[in-house]
């Protein structure tokens, strides 16, 4: 028997079964195979059909089986993992008012920033442990002031991952962890954040009903039976945004227990049982999976670096290179400190981290005589390491003390230059697993029983890949970061 994990990106959905038994991965499929679009109207905004993501994991499902051939009953219960922060509103009949407006637009930064300021930085960091900034319940905002004629027919607004329990199920609901991400869950009265619907307009009525994380959410119906050929009467155990989803699959729900991920963007994720946070403005606080209601607390510490994978392969594209391999091979005839090259790699946006400040890539100490493509790479490699290490700093100051680092065997974490430097500069062993978010979202179905123990045992039987050790000698490494901290913080004081 088996269970189903969905991973609502937005560039593809991701579809795997694992065995309930032990763990096992039997296999994941993506749809569509090139990725998704997005609709951007105007310069900033993103947005995608809750439609379209539909047909997509009806699709991913239909070969799922396919290929293992699995029928609909052998499928005993779902898990759904999904991309955070995105505004879905639908009305009675629950069909979508609008395009999902996504975690990556930007339109409502000022609405956000307008109320951190009036109802105050310090209400808002208690309450809420963020800002309201650009994140759904903003969204929803803007949605009233600039759509009202949309915003009068609204029933519900929901999460991406809420929308796809919906099509499954025909039930609206939504989980504490969900609300928290979209910054409408006030913390210090453990309940929806009334103080800040009312300031932004919003009626309660348009929350949905609130489910546990982990538990019976909702059951398929005969129309979630008919569109995805999963029986009627499966249940939904489970449900999380993509951060706190991929933390899942690394066995990461304890204070001190870190996940990292180094994709496109970077992010370090950890776990603190605390609701002291000094870094609102930098660090995005979220309800964690295991988070409940007068119950020992579990906050996920997010903090996001823009400029990271991205980095790397705007030089696979732009230098005289065919493939990382090469690039990783190039920067290990390069000595640690990259013989003076130092790159600042934050040139995709604006960085929260850095108080949202938009920097740029920058090159320092090139020597056009000496240095070649490989001092290129490795300082690439050794910029994006650094700025991890920044970051987790930022963290520590914030009271994060890390017990256990966890990534995914993917993108920069599969250079032993990137992980070798991160793991040296923070004195920390970093453990790497071949998992991914809809592997862990399927497993994570298993949960409603409550068995944390036999979950994080399968995660290591089957996933664990190796560790990498910090390095005893580790004065190059340092001497090469504050080289780099040097060059940010000149940079910085420009700005």
């Amino acid at each position: 028997m088996y269970h189903l994990g969905l991973d609502l990106g937005s560039s593809s959905i991701k579809a795997a079964l694992v065995e309930i038994a032990t763990g096992k991965s039997l296999g994941v499929v993506q749809e569509p195979e090139e990725e998704m679009g997005m609709f951007a109207k105007q310069n900033g905004w993103a947005e995608q059909k809750p439609e379209d993501w539909w047909k997509h994991i009806c699709k991913a499902i239909t070969r799922l089986k396919q290929q293992h051939n699995i029928s609909r009953t052998q499928i005993k219960g779902i898990g759904i993992s999904y991309q955070m922060h995105g505004l879905v509103i639908v009305d009675n009949e629950g069909n979508p008012l609008r395009k999902s407006i996504i975690w990556c637009d930007s339109r409502a930064v000022e609405i956000g920033n307008k109320a951190f300021e009036t109802i105050g930085q310090e209400t808002c960091a208690s309450n809420l442990l963020n800002s309201p900034a650009n994140f759904t319940a903003s969204k929803l905002k803007w949605v009233k002031e600039n759509e009202p004629e949309i915003y009068k027919k609204i029933y519900k607004f929901m999460l991406p991952g809420d929308y796809v329990a919906y099509k499954f199920s025909n039930s609206i609901n939504t989980t504490i962890s969900g609300l928290s991400e979209g910054i409408f869950w006030d913390f210090k009265k453990d309940s929806v954040a009334d103080f800040l619907l009312e300031h932004y307009g919003i009626d309660k009525a348009l929350v949905p009903e609130i489910v546990d994380t982990f538990g019976l959410q909702a059951v398929v119906d005969e129309k979630g039976e008919a569109a995805t050929g999963i029986a009627a009467g499966t249940p939904i155990y489970y449900r999380a945004g993509d951060q706190p989803n991929n933390a899942l699959s690394l066995n990461v729900f304890n204070p001190g227990e870190v996940a990292a991920t180094g994709g496109t963007s970077g992010v370090v994720y950890a776990v603190t049982d605390s609701l002291s946070v000094k870094e609102s403005a930098r660090v995005n606080n979220f309800a964690h999976v295991n988070y409940k209601k007068g119950a020992d607390v579990r906050i996920g510490k997010l903090l996001c670096i823009n400029g990271a994978g991205i980095q790397y392969r705007w030089l696979l594209n732009n230098l005289a290179v065919s493939s990382y391999e090469e690039m990783n091979n190039l920067a290990s005839e390069i000595p640690i400190g990259s013989d003076g090259v130092c790159l600042i790699p934050f040139g995709n946006g604006s960085e929260r981290m850095l108080n949202n400040k938009e920097i740029g890539t920058r090159i320092a100490n090139l020597n056009l005589n000496n240095h070649h493509k490989g001092h290129m790479c490795r300082a690439a490699l050794e910029g994006i390491a650094f700025s991890f290490v920044f970051g987790i700093e930022l963290l520590k100051s914030d009271g994060i003390q890390a017990k256990v680092i966890r990534a995914g065997n993917d993108n920069l974490f599969r250079s032993e230059i990137f992980a070798n430097t991160v793991a040296t500069l923070i004195g920390q062993e970093i453990e790497i697993y071949n998992t991914t978010g809809a592997i862990g979202a399927a497993r994570a179905a298993n949960l409603h029983k409550g068995d944390f123990e036999s979950f994080g045992k399968s995660i290591m039987d089957n996933d664990h890949v190796m560790t990498f050790m910090p390095f005893k000698d580790k004065e190059a490494y340092l001497k090469a970061y504050q080289n780099w901290k040097i060059e940010l913080e000149l940079i910085l004081n420009k700005e």
